[in-house]
C-alpha cells in the first residue's frame, strides 16, 4: 500500500489561509489586527533594542509606530538614522498594505451583507404579524385588503413567504400595492413546504396564516405540504394557529381537513366563484353587492353582543339599528346562522351578526327614530318559475361546477347551452355534467369571437348568457382580450334585438374591468379578487368563513336582489325601515338595495347600495331591487 505524502509547509500555509478566509469578514478583520500588533511591537522594539532613538522609551516608540501604520504621511517628518528612516519606511508600507486589506475586506463584508438581505432569508422578529405564504397575482389584492384593516392599527406588519427573490417581491408590491401606510411589509424567500424555512417568518408568533394556491399542475398538493409542515413542526406552538389556506378542488377538502384539523379555514376556490357566478348571471349586481361585503373599504360583516336585547325576538333586532344591518345570530357555542326565524329569542351570550362600516358604529337606536310607512308595504306573491335558457361562451376548470351549481337554482326542464372550442369540453360536461335534474345540457364547439357563429346561436332566445376566459389556454390578458372581443359583439346583438338577455363576464386581472365596462355587460365576476378579498377577510375575523360558507350554500340562506314590488309601493319617498319591515313580514332580512337608474355608473356602486341608514328616506322606482338575504 502507497504511503499517503505528508504536505508541505506551503500547502499548510495554503489550506490555513482558505480556512481563515472562509470564516468570513470578523476573523479577517481580527487576523489582520494580530499583523498590525506584530508589525508595531517589532517595530517598536528593534528600534528600542538598537537605541536608534534614545530620546523615546518604548511605550513611545510603540505609539510612533502604531501612528505609522495609520498615516503614511507621518513617515515625512521623521528624521534620524538611515536605519530608523528605513524601519519606519517599512512600517508605513506595512501600514498601507494592512489598511488596504481592511478596506477591501470591509467592502466585501458589507456587500456579502446586502446580498444576503437582497436573498431574504434572516428571520423575520415580529409578534402579532400577518403571514402570506407562496407567491401568485392574488397576493397583491390580499394586501391592499389588510393594510386597509389595520389603517387604525398603530403597528402591524404582513410577512410574505415565497420561493422568489426578495427583490423582485419587494419591486412588484410596490408597484402593484403602493403606499402601505403604518403597515410594514416584509418579504422574505423561502420554500413553504420547508419547516427550516418557514421558521424565517417566526409563525409562532404570527396573528394569522394565509396559505395561498401556488401555479401548477397539483396546487392543492403543495397546499397540504405547507400545512403538514406548519402543523407537524417539532418547534410549534402549542396554541392553535389561525391559519387560512386556498383549495382549488373541492375532492381534496376531506384530505386537507385531516391534516388542518381545527387550525385552519378553507376557501375552495374553483367551488366558490362558481357558485358566484351562477348566482349572479341570474341576478345583475350581486358580484357589487359580495364585493362590497367582502372588501374593506365600506361596511364589513361584525360580531357583538347586545345585553340590551337579551330576551327579544330576532325579527325585533332587525328594527333596532339605524347605521348597522342585523344579518343573523350566532347562539352561545354554536354555528352562526343567517336569517334564522323571526321568532327566535337571542340569549344572554348570544352574538348578533351585522353588515356594518365599523363595529364602533353598532349602537342600539331609539325607538321614536324608528318611522314605518305601513301603508307603502305591498307582500306580492312571487311569480311562479319558469324553464330557463342559458348561454355558456367559453370553457375552464370551473365549468363543470358552474352547470352543476345552474341546476339547484333553475326551475326544471330549463337548458344550458355551452359554446366552445376547447377540446376537452364535451368529455368534461360528460363525466361531470351528467347527474343534473333541472337541466338539459348542449354543447356545440365553435369559436366564441366569431360573429357569424354567435348570430346561428340566436342569442336573443336566451335569458342568461355567461361568459368564461379561457384561463388555462391563455395568459390574463390574453383571455381576457379574447372576452373582450365576444363582449363586444354580444353587446351589439343586444342594442340590436332590445337587450333580451343579461350579460355576466369572468374577468382575470381586474384592471381590464375598466377597459370591459364600455361594452356595458349587467355584470363582471373578477375571480381572482374574490378569492383574495374573501382570504383577507378570513384571515382577519376567523369565524367569517362559516357565515360566507351559508351565504353561498344554495341550501341555505342566500342574497338574492328582488323585484321592488314584492315589498313596498314604488314611487313614494320610504324610509328603509319601512322596506325592513316590509322583508320582516316575509320571513327575510333586507340589507340594502339597487337602483336602476344607476345601473352603468361606476362611481354610484352601479346603483348598489349595502347598510345604507333606515331612517333616510328614497324613492323608488319600479324596476329597483331590494337585497335580501332568504331562503329560495
Amino acid at each position: 500500500m502507497a504511503s499517503i505524502p505528508k504536505p508541505s509547509l506551503t500547502e499548510r500555509l495554503r489550506y490555513a489561509s482558505d480556512e481563515a478566509f472562509a470564516r468570513g469578514t470578523i476573523v479577517l478583520i481580527g487576523w489582520l489586527a494580530v499583523i498590525s500588533l506584530l508589525i508595531i511591537l517589532a517595530s517598536a522594539v528593534v528600534v528600542w533594542l538598537l537605541r536608534l532613538a534614545p530620546e523615546l522609551n518604548l511605550l513611545q516608540l510603540i505609539w510612533s509606530s502604531f501612528m505609522h501604520t495609520m498615516d503614511a504621511g507621518t513617515v515625512a517628518g521623521d528624521s534620524g538614522s538611515w536605519l530608523y528612516l528605513l524601519i519606519m519606511l517599512l512600517v508605513t508600507l506595512g501600514g498601507i498594505f494592512v489598511l488596504s486589506l481592511l478596506i477591501g475586506i470591509l467592502t466585501t463584508g458589507i456587500e456579502t451583507r446586502l446580498d444576503a438581505l437582497r436573498k431574504g432569508r434572516s428571520r423575520v422578529i415580529e409578534s402579532g404579524h400577518t403571514i402570506i405564504l407562496g407567491w401568485s397575482e392574488q397576493i397583491f389584492p390580499i394586501i391592499s385588503e389588510l393594510v386597509i384593516a389595520n389603517a387604525n392599527q398603530p403597528k402591524s406588519c404582513i410577512v410574505v413567504l415565497a420561493p422568489v427573490d426578495k427583490v423582485e417581491m419587494d419591486d412588484a408590491i410596490k408597484d402593484k400595492v403602493g403606499d402601505a401606510g403604518r403597515t410594514r411589509i416584509v418579504c422574505r424567500t423561502g420554500s413553504p413546504i420547508d419547516m427550516a424555512d418557514l421558521q424565517i417568518a417566526s409563525p409562532q408568533s404570527a396573528k394569522a396564516i394565509i396559505v395561498l394556491s401556488p401555479p401548477g399542475d397539483h396546487p392543492d398538493a403543495e397546499v397540504i405540504k405547507t400545512l403538514l409542515a406548519l402543523t407537524n413542526a417539532p418547534d410549534r406552538r402549542p396554541e392553535p394557529y389561525h391559519i387560512v389556506a386556498e383549495l382549488h378542488d373541492p375532492r381534496n377538502l376531506e384530505v386537507a381537513r385531516l391534516v388542518g384539523k381545527d387550525e385552519v379555514e378553507f376557501v375552495l376556490m374553483g367551488d366558490l366563484i362558481a357558485r358566484i357566478i351562477a348566482q349572479t348571471c341570474r341576478q345583475s349586481g350581486l358580484s357589487t353587492v359580495y364585493t362590497e361585503l367582502l372588501d374593506f373599504g365600506g361596511d364589513e360583516i361584525y360580531f357583538k353582543e347586545e345585553p340590551g336585547l337579551v330576551g327579544q325576538r330576532f325579527g325585533d333586532a332587525l328594527l333596532a339599528y339605524a347605521t348597522a344591518t342585523v344579518i343573523g345570530l350566532q347562539p352561545a357555542g354554536r354555528a352562526p346562522i343567517l336569517n334564522p326565524a323571526m321568532q327566535m329569542a337571542i340569549g344572554p351570550s348570544d352574538q348578533l351578526i351585522f353588515i356594518a362600516a365599523d363595529n364602533d358604529v353598532i349602537h342600539l337606536a331609539g325607538h321614536s327614530e324608528v318611522t314605518i310607512q305601513t301603508e307603502a308595504i305591498q307582500l306580492a306573491p312571487a311569480a311562479p318559475g319558469k324553464p330557463e335558457r342559458i348561454l355558456i361562451l367559453g370553457w375552464n376548470w370551473r365549468g363543470p361546477t358552474i352547470v352543476n351549481q345552474l341546476d339547484q337554482y333553475v326551475p326544471g326542464g330549463s337548458l344550458v347551452t355551452v359554446v366552445s372550442d376547447a377540446p376537452e369540453t364535451a368529455a368534461t360536461l360528460e363525466d361531470h355534467c351528467a347527474a343534473v335534474r333541472n337541466l338539459q345540457v348542449a354543447y356545440r364547439h365553435g369559436d366564441i369571437t366569431d360573429r357569424r357563429l354567435l348570430d346561428a346561436l340566436e342569442v336573443p332566445t336566451y335569458q342568461y348568457v355567461i361568459l368564461l376566459c379561457y384561463s388555462e389556454r391563455f395568459d390574463a390578458q390574453q383571455a381576457d382580450a379574447h372576452t373582450l372581443i365576444t363582449l363586444l359583439h354580444l353587446r351589439d346583438i343586444s342594442s340590436t334585438q332590445g337587450d333580451t338577455f343579461t350579460i355576466v363576464s369572468e374577468m382575470l386581472d381586474s384592471r381590464n374591468r375598466t377597459l370591459a365596462e364600455i361594452t356595458q355587460a349587467d355584470d363582471f365576476i373578477v375571480s381572482d379578487r374574490l378569492i383574495s378579498l374573501m382570504l383577507a377577510q378570513v384571515a382577519e375575523n376567523k369565524a367569517l368563513n362559516a357565515v360566507f360558507a351559508d351565504i353561498f350554500d344554495p341550501e341555505g340562506a342566500e342574497i338574492y336582489l328582488r323585484p321592488l314590488s314584492r315589498y313596498v309601493t314604488p314611487g313614494t319617498a320610504l324610509t328603509f325601515y319601512t322596506v325592513v319591515e316590509a322583508a320582516r313580514q316575509r320571513g327575510e332580512v333586507a340589507i340594502g338595495y339597487r337602483l336602476a337608474r344607476h345601473g352603468d355608473d361606476k362611481r354610484r356602486n352601479y346603483g348598489v347600495r349595502v347598510n345604507p341608514n333606515k331612517a333616510e328616506a328614497v324613492t323608488f322606482a319600479a324596476d329597483d331591487k331590494i337585497i335580501v338575504i332568504a331562503e329560495e
